[in-house]
């Protein structure tokens, strides 16, 4: 299964860029997706999108299929959060996240899955969150994005399955990005003593579980949401 062609959304940096290396690891050829900023590796085509548009998508996937071919390997990551107490929360924070992250993951299945059809095979893996199962206060529209990430990867699942095209998500808890990154030293000791594991994660093991469900061991596997978050969900 190596030498396929893999999209990832928000690859710039982050898990995003830790999914990206590794699927580059395996042989894949990898296009990353950005609003701005390049990732710093030279190996990814990074193609400019903003996945709350239709024809952005659409311009981003025609570019990656001309370049490197049909995209084969999905991996929709590309989120913003709007952080605020629901009462405090104005609409458009709320649409916005919404649309951002549960949307433009919509948004890129729906145009990638053209090629995937046509050729019967294709792995699709959304990243989701632990907070979509567990919810987190200050993240109504957060968790509700990222949980409309499950439903929709499972009855996809159902759809896609007898084309040989799974759908699976991934649930990071605490990780160490940019946005963890940024927190108080006291907020973050807090954080970690919430983990089982009693530590944040790393990119890396999320691009792990990813990787593995984008790869020919994983081909049995589809509907599944899989949670790399140190315990804190139990497995939910």
């Amino acid at each position: 299964m190596s030498g396929r062609t893999a999209l990832v959304s928000g690859g710039n940096r982050g898990i995003g860029l830790a999914v990206a290396r590794a699927l580059h690891a395996d042989g894949d050829s990898v296009a990353v997706t950005c609003r701005s900023a390049p990732p710093p590796d030279d190996d990814f085509l990074a193609v400019k999108c903003d996945v709350t548009s239709t024809g952005s998508v659409d311009d981003a996937v025609t570019e990656v299929e001309e370049r490197l071919g049909p995209v084969q390997v999905l991996v929709a990551n590309a989120g913003i959060t709007r952080d605020a107490l629901l009462v405090r929360m104005g609409e458009e924070d709320f649409l916005d996240v919404l649309d951002t992250n549960l949307t433009g993951a919509v948004r890129l299945v729906r145009r990638t899955l053209r090629g995937m059809i046509r050729r019967r095979h294709g792995r699709i893996v959304l990243i989701s969150s632990s907070s979509a199962l567990s919810g987190s206060p200050g993240q109504t529209n957060y968790a509700a994005a990222k949980a409309g990430m499950v439903g929709f990867a499972r009855s996809l699942a159902r759809e896609l399955g007898p084309r040989d095209i799974t759908v699976n998500v991934v649930t990071p808890g605490w990780i160490d990005t940019d946005m963890t990154a940024a927190l108080p030293g006291e907020a973050r000791d807090q954080a970690a003593a919430t983990v089982p594991l009693g530590r944040f994660g790393s990119p890396d093991e999320v691009a792990a579980a990813v990787r593995f469900l984008a790869g020919r061991q994983a081909g049995y596997i589809t509907g599944a949401v899989v949670p790399v978050d140190g315990g804190i969900g139990m497995g939910h």
